[in-house]
């Protein structure tokens, strides 16, 4: 018999005022995955989120997390459960080791257990060079880091990561990948929002989409682009708002048997095919003043989320 799932919830929804943040939302999570959940700026993931980690009461519904009604057994929850959110909230004047024994403390971890752990994750996080230096000297990845490692301190069985790598450069966004993914490896069930397509497709085992407080598609990145469309995108590059991207070559190509899509967003022009090779070549054969540039690419998750949702995630990310 498979485990049950650590985060379950069963139409679950919240209610402000005269507004559904969400309704009817079913999720349940398996234990020792990595899921994520992806929408526009106020879809209900958020919310979504302060429900399962339980900021938030439901309106409707149940949210249970390691079996327990999270509205009614929050501190059972809560000590086996870590949180990195958007708003990091360190003690600036005080160093990463500092940040992590208080917490360590506030966990009721004790010595020796609290130094070895304190030191573990100095390791594990990469934080040893800037351990000792004060909080508000440090970088915002360095910063990101701390965030995560102190959610790590009580061990957690499931880590919610909101947003953990917006704003980061690259070279950070790599590394926090890979510490995401030994937790990960380690048997940590991770639970992340993020406003990187790249990211979710990279360490989502799942993902679940929301649009417009509800779940629209769930299922692993393979799984929804092959449920949703084909294998091959061509992304044509043209002006905005010019009415021959629409009406001529590309409005063509569109319409050819083997497209199965295609999206305007913006100056792009998106086709989608089992094979996109011929429909690239009739771009290179026939003069295409409305076609500036044309590539090549597999089909992505954020084909998808375009696709579900109408809009970029990249426009609505902060």
């Amino acid at each position: 018999m498979p485990a049950a799932p650590i985060v379950r919830l069963e139409a679950a929804g919240k209610q402000f005022g005269e507004h559904w943040a969400v309704r009817g939302i079913d999720l349940a999570v398996p234990a020792g995955c990595c899921f994520g959940l992806l929408g526009p700026n106020g879809a209900g993931k958020t919310t979504t989120l302060r429900m399962i980690y339980g900021a938030t009461r439901p309106s409707e519904g149940r949210v249970r997390v390691f079996g327990f009604d999270v509205a009614n057994e929050p501190r059972a929850v809560r000590s086996r459960l870590g949180m990195t959110l958007q708003e990091d909230a360190l003690l600036e004047e005080v160093s990463p080791r500092a940040n992590l024994r208080i917490f360590g403390r506030h966990h009721l971890l004790r010595e020796p257990e609290l130094s070895a752990r304190v030191e573990e994750l100095l390791d594990h996080l990469e934080l040893r060079s800037h351990a000792d230096l004060p909080v508000r000297a440090l970088s915002g990845g360095f910063k990101r880091r701390l965030a995560i490692a102190r959610s790590l301190m009580n061990r957690p069985e499931l880590l919610v990561l909101d947003e953990p790598t917006t704003g980061l450069d690259p070279a950070v966004r790599q590394a926090l990948w890979s510490s995401i993914r030994a937790l990960r490896r380690s048997g940590t069930t991770i639970l992340l929002t993020t406003h990187y397509m790249d990211e979710a497709e990279r360490l989502c085992d799942r993902v679940a989409i929301f649009a417009q407080g509800r779940i629209v598609a769930e299922g692993s990145p393979a799984e929804l682009v092959a449920l949703h469309l084909a294998a091959q995108a061509l992304e044509v590059e043209h002006e905005e708002g010019d009415g021959r991207a629409r009406s001529g070559l590309l409005a063509d190509l569109a319409a050819d048997p083997t497209c199965v899509h295609a999206l305007t967003i913006g100056s792009r022009t998106i086709l989608y095919a089992a094979d996109t090779a011929p429909l690239l070549a009739r771009l290179h054969a026939t003069p295409a003043p409305d076609a500036q540039r044309a590539i090549a690419r597999p089909t992505n998750l954020e084909d998808v989320f375009l696709r579900l949702t109408g809009s970029s995630i990249s426009e609505d990310a902060p």
